[in-house]
C-alpha cells in the first residue's frame, strides 16, 4: 500500500508531530499541500489530510488544496486529522467538513483522528497558552496506533 500525508502545521509544530507519528506507521512521506500537484494523489492508495484548528476550522491552505483535487477515480481511501487546543465538540467536529468535501470528491474516508496541542490563540495567549506540553508521548502513540490500524484495514501488511 502506498500512502502519503498532506499536512499544514504552522504554529507550534503540533500537527507535524502527529503526522510524523502516523507516517512512521504507514511508511509514508509527509508533505505540505504546495509540494505536490492535486493530480499526484492518483498514485496513492491512502491519503491523510491534516492541520491545526483555527477558529473552529482546518487551515485554509489545506481546505484550498482539497477543493482543487480532481475527482478520485477510482475511489481512493483517505483519513483526516487535526490538532487543537480545545477538544473537538461533538456537535461540530473540526474534521467533518473536510471529510464531507473529500467524499464529494470520490474519496472513501476511512477514519479521523484529533489530538490536543499547544494553543496560543487569543485569549489563551494572555495566560501563556494552553496544553503547553501537547501533543505528548501518549498523543503520539495514539496517532501511531490509529495509523497502524488504518494500515491493517486498508490493505497494508500486518
Amino acid at each position: 500500500m502506498k500512502a502519503v500525508i498532506v499536512c499544514v502545521s504552522v504554529s507550534h509544530g503540533n500537527t507535524r508531530r502527529i503526522a510524523d507519528a502516523m507516517a512512521q506507521a504507514l511508511a509514508a512521506p509527509v508533505v505540505e499541500p504546495e509540494e505536490l500537484e492535486p493530480a499526484d494523489l492518483a498514485g496513492y492508495d491512502l491519503v491523510g489530510f491534516g492541520s491545526g484548528v483555527f477558529t473552529g476550522r482546518l487551515h485554509p491552505r489545506l481546505r484550498h488544496f482539497v477543493r482543487s483535487l480532481p475527482p478520485a477515480r477510482p475511489a481512493r481511501r483517505a483519513f483526516v486529522f487535526a490538532t487543537s487546543g480545545l477538544p473537538e465538540p461533538g456537535f461540530r467536529p473540526f474534521t467533518r467538513p473536510l471529510a464531507h468535501r473529500l467524499e464529494r470528491k470520490g474519496f472513501e474516508v476511512v477514519g479521523g483522528f484529533t489530538a490536543r496541542g499547544h494553543d496560543t490563540w487569543l485569549p489563551f495567549r494572555l495566560v501563556g497558552g494552553i496544553n503547553e506540553h501537547r501533543p505528548d508521548a501518549r498523543d503520539l502513540a495514539a496517532a501511531h496506533t490509529f495509523a497502524t490500524g488504518l494500515h491493517r484495514r486498508t490493505g497494508g501488511a500486518s
